[in-house]
Parts: structure tokens; C-alpha cells; sequence
């Protein structure tokens, strides 16, 4: 199978995103407006990875080696020169190598990675998906109009890793995995654990 690699920018953030999810963000430091109309002309997309030191603002912060590739699904301009838009989750990818422009926009080079297999959501992981559709439900926007796959394994894991509350490093990990049904595992015990707390 042959590499695919890329160079696309990176919106490094105190966040984790996965495939499949829905990011919103606010918008505006010059950099980013730059990034963020260069995407909707050519209809292209960045990756956002989480940060590992440093900040969201000023210079280029460092960051995890994986992260999620998304492309903007809406936009809208907000007062005091603020753009609001909101990312959908497609492909993880591992970065290779970073360059950091004049500017502090890092570009990297990265290698775009398979989608996990799809597995259906084992019966004894049913109720896990329950709980990803209360909170999904709960929260509205900017979830409302995702697609939904209750019966896809990935598919909840990565939901309920990016909405329960947990250690951004710990989010991070289940970003990295590649086996679906171990994700859910972890998660069905962290789950328990807040339970039992």
C-alpha cells in the first residue's frame, strides 16, 4: 500500500479531535484567517494536533506527532473581526517533519493513516453507545447535523473519548490506538470508575 503524505497545516490546541467528530472555534489571530481562507478557497483542510508545551496564541506552540485532519463544514464572520467555524473530523495522520513560517504557522509533512477497520459495536459495548447518544444529545450543536453511527465501534469510541471528562494525554491515547474494541475496553472502565467515584 503506498504512503500518503501531505503537507498541510497545523492548528495546534488544548484539545484532542477525532475522525468522524465536530470542532468549533473561534478565530483570530492573523495566521489562522490566513490558514482558514486559503482552506475554503481551494477546499482543502488543516490538521489539529494537541499540544504538548506552549500556547494556542503567540508563538508556534509544540505538539503531539498524531492528529486529525478536518475540513471546514460551516463558517461565519463574527463582530470584532472573529471568524467562527466549525471543523468535521476525517483522517488521523503522524507527523513527519514541521516547518514554522514567518508568520509561527507550522506546516508539516505528514502521512495521512488508514481508517481503523470498521467493527460492529459488540452487544456487550450496546449501553456505551447509549451514553454517547444521551451526551450527544444533551450538547446539540455543533453535533446536530454530524452523521451518526451508533452501531460502528470507532465510531463511539472516538465520541465518547472526546466528550467524557479525562486527562487531555490520556484523550491523546485513545487517538493513537488503532484497535477499536481495546479503545472501548479502556473506556468502558474509566466509565465504571466515575461510577464508582
Amino acid at each position: 500500500m503506498t504512503q500518503d503524505i501531505r503537507d498541510i497545516p497545523i492548528f495546534p490546541l488544548h484539545t484532542v479531535f477525532y475522525p468522524g467528530g465536530a470542532l468549533p472555534l473561534r478565530i483570530f489571530e492573523p495566521r489562522y484567517l490566513d490558514m482558514v481562507g486559503k482552506c475554503l478557497k481551494e477546499e482543502s483542510g488543516f490538521g489539529v494536533c494537541l499540544i504538548s508545551e506552549g500556547t494556542e496564541t503567540g508563538n508556534a506552540a509544540e505538539s503531539f506527532e498524531y492528529g486529525t485532519f478536518g475540513k471546514i463544514s460551516y463558517w461565519q464572520q463574527l463582530p470584532e473581526g472573529l471568524l467562527g467555524v466549525t471543523v468535521r473530523g476525517e483522517q488521523r495522520f503522524k507527523i513527519i517533519s514541521r516547518q514554522i513560517g514567518a508568520n509561527q504557522l507550522c506546516i508539516a509533512k505528514v502521512e495521512m493513516l488508514p481508517d481503523e477497520e470498521q467493527v460492529v459495536l459488540p452487544v456487550r459495548f450496546q449501553y456505551l453507545a447509549e451514553i454517547a447518544e444521551e451526551m450527544l444529545t444533551q450538547i446539540g450543536h455543533p453535533y446536530t447535523t454530524l452523521p451518526k453511527f451508533y452501531d460502528d465501534a470507532s465510531w463511539v469510541g472516538y465520541r465518547l473519548a472526546e466528550l467524557l471528562p479525562m486527562a487531555l494525554v490520556q484523550k491523546q491515547h485513545f487517538l493513537q490506538m488503532v484497535d477499536p474494541i481495546e479503545r472501548l475496553d479502556r473506556i468502558s472502565i474509566i466509565i465504571s470508575e466515575m461510577d464508582d467515584g
